[in-house]
Formats: C-alpha cells, sequence, structure tokens
C-alpha cells in the first residue's frame, strides 16, 4: 500500500485525472437503433401474496433422481412450532362446561360411534349408507408423556347434513385422560372439545371458533387459520393429565382442561388424525361433506412428542400411519379427495 501512494505522488496530477477518470464510454454508432422506451401500457409485476400459502416443498421420501410428478398435490411447509417450554398461564378464554342437551348427546354418540369402529378395527362402508372413517399417525405406547401439534380450522367449513359429523383434526396422546377435538356439526356448531377419557366418556369442555377465539389462539399456517395444542402428563403415579392451547398474543400456553385416572379409550396407543362420521347424498353419490369442504383444508402440522423431558417430531419408529398410509379416497365417499403425508409422520393434510 505505501508503494502505490508513493507512486501516485510521483505522477503529474493531468495524470492522475485522467486515470481517476477511466477509459471514455465509446460513442454509439450512427446506424444503432435507440433504446426502447419503457410500455406505459405494460402492467406491474404483481407483488408476492403474503397472505397466499407457501410453496410445497419437495417429497423428503422419493429417491433422489425421481421426476417430480406434475399431477401430485402440493406438499405444505410446516412452520415454527410455539416454544414448548413456554410458560403456562391462566385458562383458555370462553371455555365453559358441555351442556348436556340433546344436541350435545347427537353428537357425542356419533363420536363414541366412531371410537367404537376403531376398537373394533372395522372401520370403512357401513349399512345406512354411512362411513365412519380416519387417517393420520398413532404414536405408539411408551414413545412419550406429551403430544403437541398444530391444527387447522375453517370456521367457514358448514356440515349440510343433520346426521354428519367432521372431527379433524383430533388428538390424543396414549393413555392421557384427554382427546382434544376439532368439531364441525350441526348439532353443535363448529367449536374445539376437550373429551374425558379417564371417567367421563364424553366431552366436557369446550370453546366457540369465533372471532375472539381466532384473534387469540390462532396463526396463520399455509394459508388458514391454526391452533395449536399440547397434552403433557403432570403425574406418573396419578396419570394425571393436562391439555394446554397456545396464546399467540400473549406467548404462553392457556389451560384446556386437566383430568386424573384410568385411560378408558382401550386403545394403548394415541392418535393425530382426521376422522369422519358421514353419510352419502343419493343424488350424487358422495358424501355430503364432499361437497361441503370442497374448499376446506384439514392439517395437522409440527407434531411432536415428549420423551424424557425432550421434545422430538413424531417419526415412523414411533407414529406410523394408520390405517394405511395411502388411503383409498372412495372408502371416505369423497373420490377428489387427497392424503398428503407432508412430513415424515409429522405433518398430514386432508383437502380436494
Amino acid at each position: 500500500m505505501q508503494r502505490r501512494t508513493l507512486f501516485a505522488c510521483l505522477l503529474p496530477s493531468a495524470l492522475l485525472t485522467a486515470l481517476a477518470a477511466g477509459p471514455a464510454a465509446a460513442s454509439p454508432g450512427p446506424t444503432a437503433p435507440l433504446p426502447a422506451a419503457p410500455n406505459p401500457t405494460a402492467p406491474r409485476q404483481a407483488a408476492p401474496d403474503p397472505t397466499a400459502p407457501l410453496q410445497a416443498n419437495p417429497d423428503p421420501t422419493a429417491p433422489r433422481g425421481t421426476a417430480p410428478d406434475p399431477t401430485a398435490p402440493l406438499r405444505p411447509t410446516a412452520p415454527a412450532s410455539p416454544d414448548p417450554t413456554a410458560p403456562k398461564v391462566g385458562r383458555v378464554a370462553h371455555a365453559r362446561a358441555v351442556p348436556q342437551d340433546a344436541a350435545t348427546k347427537k353428537a357425542a354418540d356419533a363420536f363414541r360411534a366412531l371410537h367404537r369402529a376403531r376398537l373394533r378395527n372395522s372401520a370403512g362402508p357401513a349399512i345406512d349408507e354411512q362411513v365412519h372413517e380416519f387417517w393420520g399417525v398413532e404414536p405408539a405406547a411408551g414413545t412419550h408423556d406429551g403430544l403437541m401439534a398444530t391444527h387447522s380450522i375453517d370456521p367457514s367449513y358448514q356440515v349440510s347434513y343433520a346426521d354428519d359429523f367432521t372431527y379433524a383434526p383430533t388428538t390424543k396422546a396414549a393413555s392421557s385422560c384427554m382427546e382434544i377435538t376439532t368439531v364441525y356439526s350441526q348439532a353443535v356448531g363448529n367449536e374445539l372439545w376437550a373429551w374425558d377419557w379417564c371417567g367421563g366418556n364424553g366431552p366436557a369442555v369446550e370453546v366457540p371458533m369465533d372471532a375472539s377465539f381466532q384473534r387469540t389462539y390462532t396463526t396463520q399456517v399455509n394459508g388458514h387459520a391454526a391452533y395449536t395444542v399440547q397434552l403433557v402428563r403432570t403425574n406418573a403415579s396419578t396419570n394425571a393429565w393436562t391439555a394446554y392451547l397456545y396464546n399467540y398474543t400473549t406467548k404462553t400456553w392457556s389451560s384446556f382442561y386437566s383430568k386424573s385416572g384410568r385411560d378408558t379409550s382401550g386403545l394403548r396407543y394415541g392418535w393425530d388424525i382426521f376422522e369422519i362420521y358421514a353419510s352419502r347424498d343419493p343424488s350424487t353419490g358422495n358424501a355430503y361433506y364432499c361437497e361441503d369442504a370442497r374448499n376446506t383444508v384439514f392439517e395437522s402440522s409440527s407434531i411432536k412428542l415428549r420423551h424424557n423431558g425432550a421434545w422430538t417430531a413424531a417419526s415412523p419408529s414411533d407414529s406410523p400411519w394408520e390405517p394405511v398410509a395411502n388411503p383409498d379416497p372412495s372408502d371416505y365417499l369423497c373420490p377428489t379427495l387427497k392424503f398428503v403425508r407432508a412430513g415424515s409422520d409429522d405433518h398430514w393434510v386432508v383437502s380436494q
């Protein structure tokens, strides 16, 4: 650097000025065309839509060198889930005891019928033109003492047939005392349930899927609203469990339901699934929900299990796909239904 400075001092000032100016730009040739003026009528490039669903990820399970299938459904991106160890403060606002009325009884009876079908392992088309079906992951017993997931909601989804119910997503940890269910029906409307599996055998607490709930307990995930639920065992000797919902306003967990006792579900494993109790529309041959939910996305993402105090993503070794990995949509009376394994057993989507 010192040698270059000394050399600069010895050069005449006129030469220094010429060197600083650099080479002169070439003059345009006399026949060179003038640059085109911008078209004032050309449309401006659209800015990115911040509310658009995130770009799908490639299938992480596909072999290398496999060309993408242009007809395959897009694979959504999993969001960053809330901190599972964030403070636990207060209770879920507007949560209330489930009324013991005829409407609740109807919804609960359908829920029990679905569960009995799972116990018999007899899901499939049934008499009276109804289907009781499910699909998702089932975390095995002994692999966790806590489960959390981010579940989509669609308040605009309206069930058109009075005897039909959609419970999706719905989740329960192995041996836990509660199942947290997203309920869509005419009987009780659109809401969240805490179903008591330790003696109650029915919905114990509910919270409506209203604007207040959405402002406080949801965030945007792949273009739709979603809440995050956490179920944790708080006392092993009494099998005490608490279900929490994440408050996105305060960045804390709010208690939704607590219970202890013996799990009476009859199933040793847990689950995080899409579940329907649906009737066939004789005019189309499909289930009524197939048209009702044409624009609805049922999604569960960031499914995590707690083991020895650590939270890790659900995986093939602990959370297999059930009842099969790739369901036949005709079994669900909805030929346009798509089942997307969006992650390695920690993210699923059901949509059309």
